[in-house]
């Protein structure tokens, strides 16, 4: 039984890896540059002076830790296409809704569940961004695309991956000058900080995500069609993020 739990665990954590390093320290910087002087001050105490976009990645980099394998779920959330999120349920390994609240609420208590502040804070920083990737927020019939196999410009990839990084590293940017780019495009903050928000959008965006040609071969065409998405979610990921941690820092 314990086999095949790691087993489960490991599967799960290598399908669903959420916007890809670079994906993930861009929500950091952008939610960097929107903290006011007291949470700033505060985190960086915290954080013990690392900045947001450097721990953006910890809690997929804890995943080689099997101590850590009970956090797989918390990654996404399963809302099937002719259900909502109270209909669906949540699922009693929890998920990434239930995690982001819990996270919140315990960040403004200072009594934390798994180990300190820090690390509490590190996989809020996570979290937030993981739920403005529209495949982490799955239908539940193909692992949040990843069973959806594609040639992405012309190689072996599949539909989550396309999401996770492929778009977002095809452009060939760091991510300082993914943050400078999404900046300077003076979009709109739509800072809501409702969490169940941020999941009905991505749910909604499911829907152009899935258009993909019959051969499975997708590039420039497809890039075009959803390359202001990606970029839209990362900036409102990051406001957000910033909001979040005003509300309970500053």
């Amino acid at each position: 039984m314990k086999i095949l739990i790691s087993v489960f665990c490991l599967v799960m954590s290598l399908s669903a890896y959420p916007w890809g390093k670079t994906g993930h320290r861009v929500v950091g910087q952008i939610a960097e540059n929107n903290l006011s002087k007291k949470a700033r001050n505060a985190i960086n105490e915290v954080l013990g002076g690392e900045s947001l976009a450097i721990v953006s990645n910890y809690m997929d980099f804890i995943r080689s830790d099997n101590q850590y394998d009970h956090m797989a779920p918390w990654h996404y959330c399963t809302i099937p296409d002719d259900k909502t999120y109270e209909q669906a349920g949540t699922p009693e390994e929890g998920d990434a809704i239930v995690t982001i609240n819990r996270l919140i609420a315990e960040l403004k208590s200072k009594e934390f569940t798994d180990r300190d502040e820090a690390f509490a804070l590190k996989c809020l920083v996570h979290l937030i961004a993981d739920v403005h990737q529209p495949l982490h927020v799955g239908n539940g019939s193909d692992r949040g695309g990843n069973d959806i196999k594609v040639k992405f410009f012309w190689k072996d990839s599949n539909l989550h991956r396309v999401w996770d990084s492929g778009m977002i590293d095809n452009q060939q940017l760091s991510f300082t000058e993914w943050t400078d780019w999404l900046t300077s495009m003076e979009y709109e903050a739509n800072d809501d900080l409702d969490i169940m928000t941020w999941v009905r959008e991505s749910k909604e965006l499911r829907k152009q995500v899935y258009i993909i040609p019959e051969d499975q071969s997708i590039s420039y065409k497809y890039e075009y069609a959803n390359l202001e998405t990606v970029k839209v979610r990362l900036y409102q990921a990051g406001i957000r993020l910033a909001g979040i941690l005003n509300e309970i820092y500053g």
